[in-house]
């Protein structure tokens, strides 16, 4: 009889599950949760076409290569401001949806592994129009000085 509860409690303990955030599949940890408020209000300033709020949310060693062997289209802090004034200049509506996969903080390194929905209107020289992508995308961000800051991937 000993050995039947020993069995059913360790096969319950296998089957127990580490707590996450509501509407994620990220574990509910106090850091997880601060850094996917940092990746909300990046989502919140992209739909409000906000390039000053974009900004103050990203490091001045932030790069980005473009996902491409190319040089041509990296950029770093000052190309940022750049592609974010032209970017979003064009835009007349945005939506944008995060669902958080993954959460990995290392030190002061986090990368947060998303999938992303965007929607958006274009203004065009045949007008407006409307343009949707979907895909996966890795944020990574940096703690300093007292908060978290994106490195790459805005």
């Amino acid at each position: 009889m000993k050995r039947l509860v020993w069995s059913a409690a360790l096969g319950m303990a296998a089957c127990a599950t580490v707590p996450v955030i509501p509407g994620t599949t990220v574990a509910d940890t106090q850091q997880n949760r601060t850094v996917i408020d940092v990746c909300e209000k990046y989502r919140q300033a992209l739909e409000q076409r906000d390039a000053p709020t974009l900004l103050l949310l990203a490091s001045p060693r932030y790069y980005e290569d473009s996902g491409t062997p190319k040089a041509q289209d990296d950029y770093g802090y000052e190309g940022l401001k750049k592609v974010l004034a032209t970017r979003l200049e064009g835009l007349r509506t945005v939506r944008y949806t995060i669902d958080y996969r993954a959460v990995e903080v290392s030190g002061i390194r986090a990368h947060v592994d998303i999938r992303y929905d965007a929607s958006y209107q274009l203004a065009t020289e045949l007008g407006e129009r409307w343009e949707r992508k979907q895909s996966d995308k890795r944020l990574e961000l940096e703690y300093d000085r007292g908060r978290w800051l994106f490195t790459a991937g805005m």
